[in-house]
């Protein structure tokens, strides 16, 4: 049965105030919770946003659907910006819009970082939470659950009691650190050999955007690439990723003047729009790109993490975020429907982990498809054949992108999905130039066979 209200237990204290942390705490306290959060920076609602990085993100349905749990997607949907598709950018200037979905009811949307924190921090709030900024998590006594925590403004250490810790902290998470002196987590780092830089475009001169604003563009290089998305305030965030190594990589563009000069030979069309390339690639930080694998997520009733702090993945196929709400929602339930804290987060841990480790690889599947595939005649050709079989079985033949964007189904399911529907894609068009040569009597039985009705999990 679930805990009774006035349990002692049913009090939690989140480290971080991040985008997670901050949708956990109006979820639990919403559901008459005692929560208490801790964040190490100041509140961005006074003295601005310091996140630092990524200032725009990619939400779809999973994160909406966290959202409206909520009560929030409305107020964050009025600061979003739609994306039908990739806005494919060819050597030659060229540009081809290759929607993610049959129609505009499936898009995805650009958000705001800073505003979306400022958001949900308000949302919390509103809900009962109590935040404490300036304070960062140093210490774990789990033996005598006490915290300490170093106060940021004033100096000093402050002692909290808690019940259950629940780390939201990001992938350097202080708690998980905390956690992995306790007990061995099994924690793995993979980093990718590729790096990341951010650049800006500004809005034009009279005020709008400087390129169509509902896609999310994209320069394909093969090993490298750069991207961009609209913000609400008609600037873009242009992102270039590149290998470590080799040339191009960070180690041959080494300053600003060696990369205006790549832009030059391999990007010549976003040039013009971005006026203080130079001076951004100097003053911008090169961020590094990793995944983490965790072998357990919890310590019994007293701490789990989430989000990044257990699952920190690559940004390839905009689901970070989205995945991080996903856990917010699981945990919630979980939370309400077991007995003891560690009961509720062994079953988190056993809903999501896998799913978490199947987002995470289909993360860096698909920046090899972004960056080397998506200008490719023999890919184009198959996301042909996949929209026309899409057609033909609705209920059997989901496209892999619809899958992961559009629906709620299980990550673990989606990929699993995928990977036959894309042996079956490269089986059925090999050797063919257009869908003319398509044995179409064989691709349908073939599509009976391998793929079982997909039930719908939306709801």
């Amino acid at each position: 049965m679930p805990l009774d209200k006035t349990d002692t237990s049913r009090h939690i204290t989140i480290i971080g105030a991040g985008l997670a942390g901050a949708l956990l705490a109006t979820l639990m306290a919403r559901a008459g919770w005692r929560v208490d959060v801790y964040e190490k920076r100041g509140d961005p609602r006074v003295q601005g946003y310091a996140g630092g990085r990524s200032i725009n993100l990619a939400l779809t349905e999973r994160g909406r659907h966290a959202l409206r749990m909520a009560d929030a997607d409305d107020a964050v949907m009025r600061q979003a910006v739609m994306m039908r598709g990739r806005m494919v950018h060819a050597l030659d200037g060229r540009q081809q819009l290759q929607r993610y979905g049959r129609d505009d009811s499936e898009v995805i949307w650009s958000i705001h970082r800073g505003d979306l924190n400022i958001t949900l921090l308000d949302l919390a709030e509103r809900a009962g939470a109590t935040l404490h900024f300036d304070r960062r998590l140093d210490a774990v006594d789990f033996d005598a659950s006490v915290a300490r925590f170093a106060d940021e403004q004033a100096g000093g250490f402050r002692d909290v009691g808690f019940t259950a810790l629940i780390g939201a902290d990001g992938a350097g998470s202080s708690l998980r650190g905390a956690m992995q002196h306790q007990e061995d987590l099994g924690e793995r780092t993979e980093f990718l050999d590729h790096s990341y830089k951010e650049l800006e475009i500004p809005p034009s001169a009279e005020g709008g955007f400087m390129m169509e604003p509902n896609a999310l563009h994209i320069w394909p290089r093969g090993h490298y690439m750069c991207i961009a998305l609209p913000n609400d305030e008609r600037t873009f965030t242009v992102t270039l990723f590149l290998p470590n190594q080799g040339d191009p990589s960070f180690a041959s563009v080494r300053n600003g003047r060696d990369a205006k000069a790549l832009f030059l030979r391999d990007f010549a069309d976003a040039v013009p729009l971005i006026p203080d390339l130079e001076q951004d690639w100097e003053a911008n930080p090169t961020g590094l790109l990793a995944t983490l694998y965790l072998d357990r997520w919890h310590l019994g009733g007293q701490a789990v993490l989430l989000g990044d702090a257990a699952h920190a993945m690559v940004p390839f196929h905009g689901q970070g975020m989205n995945c991080a709400f996903e856990d917010c929602v699981s945990l919630a339930r979980h939370l309400q429907a077991n007995t003891t804290l560690d009961t509720a987060f062994a079953a988190f841990e056993a809903e999501r982990k896998p799913n978490a480790l199947a987002i995470q690889e289909m993360a860096l599947e698909n920046y090899v498809e972004m960056r080397d595939k998506v200008d490719d005649s023999g890919f184009l050709l198959q996301r042909e054949l996949e929209l026309a079989l899409q057609q033909r079985h609705p209920q059997r033949f989901v496209p892999h992108y619809t899958m992961v964007s559009f629906m709620r189904i299980p990550y673990a399911v989606a990929q699993h999905r995928s990977h036959v529907q894309r042996d079956l894609l490269m089986r059925h068009t090999a050797g063919l130039a257009s869908l003319d040569g398509v044995d179409w009597k064989a691709v349908d039985a073939d599509v009976d066979t391998l793929l079982p009705v997909l039930e719908d999990a939306a709801g």
